[in-house]
């Protein structure tokens, strides 16, 4: 199997650098038209004024390999932004096959040290700036009956990190409304699906080691945090080969592998279950050992433990 974008356009944000410049050249590289698409801000979204000259490298360097790419500066954290982001593939390219919302900010530290404008200047970027260019080219998506959504979200978020509370809230948010867009998209042909990437970029190069919590894995991993390593991935789930939806793969030390939440099937009962009750089965409600499901979507848990408990339908 090759996988191709020939004669598709592919919106990529926060491509300027890192990640998302390894997705734009891989994918172009495939035949794709891309997108450039970076403010070339600051990485925490305070001082640096915004500078066209990450995404126009970019784009030099794909035109220069024969590829097909047009820059884009506008924000990914106003709806307005995210409208013209997505028009620059149609004014471009006449079309818009798949969105690879990979803009981001960071800012972490202790919990008690952040503020509320932190969370705030988290939640815009990544949880707004992603639903700002998914919700601009979900229309032109819905007409084609085709579409890819590919959203990063982190272990930070699904997983949890001391020092990245609002980070982490911001990434948990993106996994959210990718399951509720791969809903929503399945009828009309748009794919859902979010990675984890781990990778040294702009936006991690300032984290001192010891900065995010003690991590003596990361160094012996060191070499496989180039962001080739999380290309490949990405072109995958933007491609019409692609066909699984609602997963989340996690990128790291060089393996690929799906991540995914599982309910223990725990206990029941007719009646309802005690403060003492619980205290007393506890060990049983946690025990993964003893079985647990992984629904779809949140009807499938209904599914699941009807099943469970002897119900038909």
């Amino acid at each position: 199997m090759t996988i191709s974008f020939e004669g598709q356009a592919v919106v990529i944000t926060g491509a300027g650098g890192g990640l998302g410049r390894a997705y734009a050249l891989d994918i172009a590289q495939r035949g794709g038209m891309v997108v450039v698409n970076d403010l070339g801000g600051s990485t925490t979204g305070l001082g640096d004024e915004a500078s066209a000259s990450f995404a126009d490298r970019v784009v030099d360097e794909i035109r220069e390999k024969g590829g097909k790419a047009v820059a884009n500066y506008d924000s990914v954290a106003s709806p307005e932004g995210g409208q013209a982001i997505n028009q620059a593939a149609l004014d471009n390219f006449g079309r818009i096959d798949a969105v690879v919302a990979n803009a981001g900010n960071m800012r972490h530290g202790e919990f008690e040290d952040l503020s509320f404008e932190d969370l705030n200047a988290l939640l815009s970027v990544h949880v707004g700036g992603s639903w700002n260019v998914a919700q601009a080219a979900w229309p032109h998506m819905k007409r084609q009956g085709y579409g890819r959504m590919v959203f990063t979200t982190s272990s930070g978020g699904t997983l949890g990190n001391a020092h990245l509370a609002a980070y982490g809230a911001a990434k948990g948010g993106i996994m959210g409304l990718m399951h509720g867009l791969a809903e929503a998209g399945e009828p009309h042909g748009i794919v859902c699906n979010a990675l984890m990437p781990n990778a040294m970029s702009r936006m991690t190069s300032n984290i001192q080691p010891g900065e995010l919590g003690e991590n003596p894995w990361a160094a012996k991993l060191g070499q496989y945090f180039d962001p080739r390593y999380t290309a490949g991935l990405v072109s995958f789930l933007a491609s019409k080969d692609c066909t699984t939806h609602h997963g989340i793969y996690s990128a790291l030390g060089g393996r690929i592998g799906r991540a995914f939440i599982g309910i223990c099937h725990g206990i029941a009962d007719d009646q309802p279950l005690d403060a003492e009750a619980i205290a007393a089965n506890w060990t049983a409600i946690n025990n993964d050992a003893a079985g647990y499901g992984i629904p779809a979507n949140n009807t499938d848990e209904f599914r699941i433990v009807a099943e469970l408990r002897g119900v038909k339908i």
